[in-house]
Protein backbone atom coordinates (compact mmCIF):
# COMPACT_ATOMS: atom_id res chain seq x y z
CA UNK A 1 0.00 0.00 0.00
CA UNK A 2 1.30 3.61 -0.71
CA UNK A 3 0.52 6.72 0.35
CA UNK A 4 0.87 9.24 -2.20
CA UNK A 5 2.05 12.98 -2.69
CA UNK A 6 1.90 15.74 -5.55
CA UNK A 7 4.67 17.69 -3.88
CA UNK A 8 8.39 18.06 -4.26
CA UNK A 9 10.93 16.15 -3.27
CA UNK A 10 11.06 15.96 0.97
CA UNK A 11 14.13 15.25 2.00
CA UNK A 12 16.18 12.41 3.46
CA UNK A 13 14.77 12.70 7.23
CA UNK A 14 11.38 10.23 7.34
CA UNK A 15 8.36 13.04 7.70
CA UNK A 16 4.50 13.24 7.33
CA UNK A 17 3.10 13.97 3.82
CA UNK A 18 5.25 12.50 1.61
CA UNK A 19 5.14 9.02 0.30
CA UNK A 20 5.25 5.92 2.32
CA UNK A 21 5.10 2.34 1.00
CA UNK A 22 4.69 -0.69 2.92
CA UNK A 23 4.60 -4.48 1.94
CA UNK A 24 2.60 -7.32 3.78
CA UNK A 25 3.68 -11.04 2.87
CA UNK A 26 1.63 -13.78 4.51
CA UNK A 27 0.79 -11.93 7.19
CA UNK A 28 3.40 -10.13 8.46
CA UNK A 29 4.33 -6.18 7.35
CA UNK A 30 7.78 -5.10 6.73
CA UNK A 31 8.72 -1.88 7.91
CA UNK A 32 7.16 0.82 5.93
CA UNK A 33 9.31 2.77 3.56
CA UNK A 34 10.09 6.16 3.23
CA UNK A 35 10.30 7.81 -0.27
CA UNK A 36 11.38 10.93 -0.65
CA UNK A 37 10.34 11.71 -4.45
CA UNK A 38 8.38 9.99 -6.93
CA UNK A 39 11.65 9.18 -8.93
CA UNK A 40 12.71 6.57 -5.80
CA UNK A 41 8.81 5.79 -5.78
CA UNK A 42 8.73 4.68 -9.07
CA UNK A 43 11.92 2.71 -9.29
CA UNK A 44 11.05 1.16 -6.03
CA UNK A 45 7.63 0.09 -7.23
CA UNK A 46 9.23 -1.53 -10.41
CA UNK A 47 11.58 -3.57 -8.59
CA UNK A 48 8.64 -4.75 -6.25
CA UNK A 49 6.76 -5.41 -9.02
CA UNK A 50 9.75 -7.62 -10.75
CA UNK A 51 10.98 -9.04 -7.97
CA UNK A 52 7.00 -10.91 -6.83
CA UNK A 53 6.88 -11.75 -10.76
CA UNK A 54 9.98 -13.27 -11.02
CA UNK A 55 8.84 -15.46 -7.32
CA UNK A 56 5.74 -16.15 -8.97
CA UNK A 57 3.58 -14.35 -6.61
CA UNK A 58 0.51 -12.28 -6.96
CA UNK A 59 0.05 -8.72 -5.81
CA UNK A 60 -2.53 -6.10 -4.93
CA UNK A 61 -1.29 -2.17 -4.70
CA UNK A 62 -3.30 -0.14 -3.26
CA UNK A 63 -2.49 3.70 -3.79
CA UNK A 64 -4.66 6.58 -2.07
CA UNK A 65 -5.49 8.90 -5.14
CA UNK A 66 -8.54 8.67 -7.34
CA UNK A 67 -7.68 6.54 -10.66
CA UNK A 68 -10.97 8.58 -12.33
CA UNK A 69 -12.18 12.00 -12.53
CA UNK A 70 -16.15 12.76 -12.08
CA UNK A 71 -17.97 11.61 -15.71
CA UNK A 72 -17.09 13.61 -18.46
CA UNK A 73 -13.87 14.58 -18.22
CA UNK A 74 -11.92 11.94 -19.79
CA UNK A 75 -14.04 12.25 -22.62
CA UNK A 76 -13.83 15.82 -22.78
CA UNK A 77 -10.09 16.20 -22.70
CA UNK A 78 -9.00 12.69 -24.46
CA UNK A 79 -12.15 12.43 -26.85
CA UNK A 80 -12.43 9.06 -25.30
CA UNK A 81 -14.50 8.03 -22.02
CA UNK A 82 -12.16 5.25 -21.24
CA UNK A 83 -9.99 6.66 -17.76
CA UNK A 84 -7.10 4.63 -19.35
CA UNK A 85 -7.05 7.05 -22.14
CA UNK A 86 -6.32 9.82 -20.06
CA UNK A 87 -3.69 8.25 -17.74
CA UNK A 88 -1.67 8.00 -21.39
CA UNK A 89 -2.57 11.81 -21.38
CA UNK A 90 -1.08 12.62 -18.41
CA UNK A 91 1.40 10.59 -19.16
CA UNK A 92 2.57 12.23 -22.34
CA UNK A 93 2.51 15.70 -20.63
CA UNK A 94 3.49 15.72 -17.49
CA UNK A 95 7.01 16.51 -16.61
CA UNK A 96 8.77 15.45 -13.42
CA UNK A 97 11.82 15.88 -11.60
CA UNK A 98 12.49 15.79 -7.49
CA UNK A 99 12.05 19.70 -6.97
CA UNK A 100 10.37 20.81 -10.16
CA UNK A 101 7.19 19.80 -11.79
CA UNK A 102 4.24 21.22 -14.34
CA UNK A 103 1.00 20.18 -12.72
CA UNK A 104 -0.36 23.97 -11.92
CA UNK A 105 0.85 24.88 -15.25
CA UNK A 106 -1.01 21.70 -17.19
CA UNK A 107 -3.81 22.38 -14.39
CA UNK A 108 -4.65 25.55 -15.84
CA UNK A 109 -3.87 24.67 -19.45
CA UNK A 110 -6.65 21.90 -19.00
CA UNK A 111 -8.76 24.97 -17.22
CA UNK A 112 -8.47 27.33 -21.01
CA UNK A 113 -8.94 24.19 -22.90
CA UNK A 114 -12.57 23.17 -21.97
CA UNK A 115 -14.27 26.56 -21.02
CA UNK A 116 -16.07 28.49 -23.90
CA UNK A 117 -14.11 31.47 -24.97
CA UNK A 118 -11.11 30.62 -23.58
CA UNK A 119 -11.42 31.77 -20.40
CA UNK A 120 -10.67 29.07 -17.53
CA UNK A 121 -11.73 29.12 -14.42
CA UNK A 122 -12.37 25.76 -14.37
CA UNK A 123 -12.47 22.65 -13.58
CA UNK A 124 -9.13 23.04 -11.28
CA UNK A 125 -8.34 25.42 -8.92
CA UNK A 126 -5.79 26.18 -6.58
CA UNK A 127 -2.55 28.06 -7.82
CA UNK A 128 0.00 26.75 -4.54
CA UNK A 129 2.83 28.83 -6.93
CA UNK A 130 3.89 32.40 -6.32
CA UNK A 131 3.87 33.40 -9.68
CA UNK A 132 0.22 33.54 -11.66
CA UNK A 133 -0.85 30.92 -14.33
CA UNK A 134 -3.27 31.64 -16.90
CA UNK A 135 -6.16 29.67 -16.42
CA UNK A 136 -5.81 28.88 -13.13
CA UNK A 137 -7.52 30.69 -10.12
CA UNK A 138 -5.72 30.14 -6.70
CA UNK A 139 -9.23 30.20 -5.04
CA UNK A 140 -12.35 28.99 -5.08
CA UNK A 141 -13.73 32.03 -6.87
CA UNK A 142 -15.33 33.69 -9.71
CA UNK A 143 -14.86 29.32 -10.25
CA UNK A 144 -17.15 27.34 -12.84
CA UNK A 145 -16.75 23.83 -12.90
CA UNK A 146 -18.42 21.89 -16.18
CA UNK A 147 -18.36 18.65 -14.77
CA UNK A 148 -19.56 17.39 -10.74
CA UNK A 149 -17.90 18.26 -8.13
CA UNK A 150 -17.34 14.75 -6.99
CA UNK A 151 -17.02 11.29 -8.04
CA UNK A 152 -20.16 9.20 -6.99
CA UNK A 153 -17.96 7.26 -5.01
CA UNK A 154 -16.61 9.91 -3.16
CA UNK A 155 -20.35 11.04 -1.96
CA UNK A 156 -20.21 7.16 -0.07
CA UNK A 157 -16.71 7.55 1.21
CA UNK A 158 -16.17 9.92 4.24
CA UNK A 159 -13.85 12.63 4.50
CA UNK A 160 -12.45 12.40 0.63
CA UNK A 161 -11.53 15.33 -1.16
CA UNK A 162 -12.47 16.67 -4.78
CA UNK A 163 -9.37 16.01 -7.58
CA UNK A 164 -10.43 19.41 -9.01
CA UNK A 165 -8.27 21.08 -5.96
CA UNK A 166 -4.88 21.74 -6.95
CA UNK A 167 -3.27 23.13 -3.53
CA UNK A 168 -4.18 23.97 0.34
CA UNK A 169 -5.42 21.69 2.97
CA UNK A 170 -7.23 18.51 1.50
CA UNK A 171 -5.95 19.08 -1.78
CA UNK A 172 -5.39 16.26 -3.62
CA UNK A 173 -5.76 17.12 -7.43
CA UNK A 174 -1.72 16.91 -7.53
CA UNK A 175 -1.58 13.67 -6.42
CA UNK A 176 -3.63 12.37 -8.86
CA UNK A 177 -1.71 14.37 -12.04
CA UNK A 178 1.53 13.36 -10.75
CA UNK A 179 0.25 9.65 -9.57
CA UNK A 180 -1.52 8.49 -13.08
CA UNK A 181 1.90 8.71 -14.86
CA UNK A 182 3.67 6.71 -12.93
CA UNK A 183 0.93 3.93 -12.75
CA UNK A 184 0.59 4.45 -16.87
CA UNK A 185 4.72 3.50 -16.25
CA UNK A 186 3.85 0.05 -14.52
CA UNK A 187 0.73 -1.01 -17.17
CA UNK A 188 3.55 -0.31 -19.55
CA UNK A 189 6.75 -1.96 -18.30
CA UNK A 190 4.77 -5.18 -17.22
CA UNK A 191 2.34 -5.38 -19.60
CA UNK A 192 0.17 -7.75 -20.02
CA UNK A 193 0.99 -8.78 -16.26
CA UNK A 194 -0.92 -5.78 -14.95
CA UNK A 195 -5.40 -4.62 -14.53
CA UNK A 196 -6.44 -1.56 -13.00
CA UNK A 197 -9.87 -2.23 -10.76
CA UNK A 198 -12.20 -1.69 -11.54
CA UNK A 199 -11.85 -0.78 -15.38
CA UNK A 200 -10.24 -4.45 -15.82
CA UNK A 201 -10.70 -7.83 -14.93
CA UNK A 202 -8.52 -8.45 -12.62
CA UNK A 203 -6.95 -11.72 -14.74
CA UNK A 204 -3.41 -10.80 -13.88
CA UNK A 205 -0.63 -11.21 -11.06
CA UNK A 206 -1.08 -7.52 -10.07
CA UNK A 207 -3.75 -5.44 -9.61
CA UNK A 208 -3.74 -1.72 -8.94
CA UNK A 209 -6.52 -0.34 -6.44
CA UNK A 210 -7.69 3.01 -4.94
CA UNK A 211 -7.61 3.31 -1.29
CA UNK A 212 -8.70 5.60 0.81
CA UNK A 213 -6.92 4.96 4.58
CA UNK A 214 -8.98 7.22 6.32
CA UNK A 215 -12.43 4.79 5.65
CA UNK A 216 -10.67 1.87 8.29
CA UNK A 217 -7.40 3.65 9.91
CA UNK A 218 -8.13 4.33 13.54
CA UNK A 219 -5.86 7.17 15.26
CA UNK A 220 -2.11 6.85 15.08
CA UNK A 221 -0.08 5.54 18.03
CA UNK A 222 2.92 7.55 19.67
CA UNK A 223 5.80 6.73 17.82
CA UNK A 224 4.67 6.89 14.30
CA UNK A 225 4.49 9.12 11.22
CA UNK A 226 0.86 9.06 10.50
CA UNK A 227 1.63 8.29 6.45
CA UNK A 228 3.71 5.41 7.99
CA UNK A 229 1.22 4.20 10.39
CA UNK A 230 -1.86 4.66 7.89
CA UNK A 231 -0.24 2.17 4.85
CA UNK A 232 1.09 -0.53 7.28
CA UNK A 233 -2.60 -0.87 8.55
CA UNK A 234 -4.11 -0.57 5.59
CA UNK A 235 -1.57 -3.59 4.25
CA UNK A 236 -2.37 -5.29 7.11
CA UNK A 237 -5.84 -5.25 7.19
CA UNK A 238 -6.32 -5.90 3.16
CA UNK A 239 -3.62 -9.06 3.73
CA UNK A 240 -5.99 -9.89 6.36
CA UNK A 241 -9.74 -10.07 4.79
CA UNK A 242 -11.70 -13.27 4.32
CA UNK A 243 -12.25 -14.33 0.72
CA UNK A 244 -15.99 -13.61 0.95
CA UNK A 245 -15.53 -9.77 2.15
CA UNK A 246 -12.60 -9.48 -1.02
CA UNK A 247 -14.69 -10.43 -3.61
CA UNK A 248 -17.68 -8.37 -2.17
CA UNK A 249 -15.98 -5.40 -2.09
CA UNK A 250 -14.37 -6.38 -5.54
CA UNK A 251 -17.86 -6.48 -7.41
CA UNK A 252 -18.67 -3.30 -8.21
CA UNK A 253 -21.14 -3.42 -11.42
CA UNK A 254 -22.49 0.54 -11.31
CA UNK A 255 -21.49 1.43 -14.94
CA UNK A 256 -20.17 4.84 -13.19
CA UNK A 257 -17.60 3.25 -11.60
CA UNK A 258 -16.08 1.85 -15.03
CA UNK A 259 -15.68 5.86 -15.90
CA UNK A 260 -14.62 7.08 -12.68
CA UNK A 261 -13.24 4.33 -10.67
CA UNK A 262 -14.10 3.46 -6.98
CA UNK A 263 -12.22 2.99 -3.69
CA UNK A 264 -12.21 0.03 -2.32
CA UNK A 265 -13.71 -0.99 0.87
CA UNK A 266 -16.49 0.93 0.05
CA UNK A 267 -19.33 -0.73 -0.59
CA UNK A 268 -20.77 -1.05 -3.94
CA UNK A 269 -24.08 -0.21 -4.56
CA UNK A 270 -26.83 -3.16 -5.01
Amino acid sequence: MLDWSGGNDTGPTPRRDAIWACVVRTGEAQAPVYLRNRQLASDWLMDLVDSELRAGRRLAIGFDFPFGYPQGFSAALTGEADPLAMWQWFADRIEDAPKLNNRFDLAGEINLRLQPGGQGEGPFWGNGLTRDIAGLPRRKTQYHNPFAERRQVEYRAKGSFTCWQMSGAGSVGGQVMMGLPVLQRLRREFAPHVSVWPFEPLETPVALLEIWPSLTVGACPDGWIKDAWQVHSVALDLAGLPVADLNRYLTVTAPIALEEGWIFAVEPDR
